[in-house]
């Protein structure tokens, strides 16, 4: 029976990560095909190994989610959250669509209201197992969250449990296509970070699951730097023109951390940041050519950015900037990093234009300023002053009521710190914090 339905499926034929449903209702079809009465003993533990494969596959799924209670209707969520096809997509961006494909939505989402109702009693009678039974009454461990993501386990469980309380057809296709529409589908809508992982020399944009809760209100000082920040993001988020930015300066003074917590800001108004590093700049056309026609504003963000002199790399970035005949699409910013103002490493001889082994050296200095130049914002984070070191300490402080010193205590222990770890910077004040901490019973 599982079989007939997965096989009338059209839209949601080729739904992603799709193996343990289409592979259970392989094995349950072959079950009833060639045993229609009595299993053999030899047969039977075949049968049963096959499901339990597609068991633990559907454990390790649950545990990566942190899905819970009925296993099975969560996962058939999953599945339907992260397909991407030309019906779905097309719900992400303009909701609940109108026409003949309906009709097909239609048949295919009854099939997964189906699916997600299926009776395995007879399965489990015939081969004398009960782990349908326990999958789809699951009683999870409490996991730190930390472990799992959250926001995509949360939003999963919302889907699966809306689906189960739907009634009829057209409130079925509601729940489906206003959830696409609020929350996206596939994995740029359910997750906001990604990274680059090569695969057989090809990018594939992968999720990372596991990302800095932090937000900007966390980040003590830097006040100008950080309203820069948000007026160009929020400029960019908002459909109206922005710039691409470089947040230069001193290690440690939260230069990245300004930009995690700006994705946490503007995630829930469509913002996904990737990550992409030096070395995999040449993927860095096909990389965009897959997120611009999606219904997200993408920050392209680069860490610690520098080159030095025998680095070709930032041509394969000045041409995606801007210069290359392709012209970056409005749904895609780069936000960078580093601890240099100018990116590429510059000698004494690039400022003059004597020398023996080349005649135009200023040609040279231009071809190294040209990069800094792409970017049309660029924000300064320098070392604070003692002050405002101390400030930092104090506000962190007063984050973790446990620590007891007081403020003249606090400051003196501060200082002490900074001299012997690297000076002052917000991250050496952290590090002083999670120290105290660490001391504590």
């Amino acid at each position: 029976m599982m079989y007939q339905f997965t096989a009338k499926l059209i839209i949601y034929r080729h739904a992603k990560e799709n193996t343990i449903l289409f592979t259970l209702a392989d094995i349950i079809k072959r079950l009833d095909d060639e045993f229609p009465a009595t299993v053999s003993p030899e047969a039977k533990e075949k049968f049963i190994s096959e499901i339990y494969e597609q068991i633990n596959q559907l454990l390790v799924l649950a545990t990566d989610y942190g899905f819970d209670k009925n296993l099975w209707q969560n996962y058939l969520a999953y599945l339907l959250a992260v397909s991407e096809n030309p019906f779905s997509i097309s719900c992400e961006k303009k909701g609940t669509l109108e026409g003949s494909v309906n009709v097909f939505a239609v048949s295919d989402l009854m099939i997964f209201k189906q699916l997600s109702e299926y009776d395995f009693n007879s399965v489990e009678e015939r081969l004398e197992i009960n782990c349908f039974t326990t999958i789809t009454n699951y009683q999870a461990i409490v996991k730190n969250e930390r472990r799992y993501n959250k926001s995509v386990s949360d939003k999963i469980k919302l889907l699966s449990e809306a689906i189960a309380e739907a009634s009829g057809e057209q409130e079925l296709l509601h729940v489906v296509t206003n959830f696409y529409k609020d929350y996206g589908v596939g994995k740029f809508g359910l997750n906001k970070a990604f990274r680059i992982q090569e695969k057989q020399n090809e990018p594939n944009i992968i999720p990372i699951f596991n990302t800095d809760e932090s937000h900007l209100n966390d980040l003590i000082g830097y006040e100008l730097q950080k309203k820069k920040l948000i007026e160009n993001t929020k400029a960019f988020v908002q459909g109206r023109k922005a710039n691409n930015c470089l947040l230069y300066g001193d290690s440690g003074t939260g230069k990245s951390s300004s930009i995690k917590a700006i994705l946490n800001e503007y995630y829930n108004q469509g913002l996904r940041i990737i990550e992409i590093y030096k070395h995999q700049f040449q993927y860095l056309s096909s990389v965009i050519a897959e997120i611009k026609n999606r219904n997200y504003k993408f920050i392209i963000y680069m860490d610690d950015l520098s080159f030095e002199e025998f680095e070709i790399e930032y041509k394969y970035l000045k041409a995606v900037i801007e210069g290359g005949l392709e012209i970056k699409p409005d749904n895609v910013l780069i936000y960078a990093t580093s601890n240099r103002r100018h990116l590429i490493r510059e000698t004494w001889s690039d400022r003059s234009d004597m020398s023996k082994d080349e005649l135009h050296r200023s040609d040279t200095m231009q071809e190294k300023l040209s990069l800094v130049a792409r970017f049309g914002i660029t924000i300064n984070y320098s070392k604070p002053d003692q002050r405002g070191f101390f400030d930092i300490v104090k506000g962190l402080a007063e984050k973790h009521p446990q620590i007891q010193l007081n403020e003249e205590e606090l400051t003196l222990e501060a200082s002490r710190w900074e001299m012997n770890h690297g000076g002052r910077s917000g991250r050496t004040a952290q590090q002083f914090i999670n120290y105290l901490l660490g001391k504590l019973n």
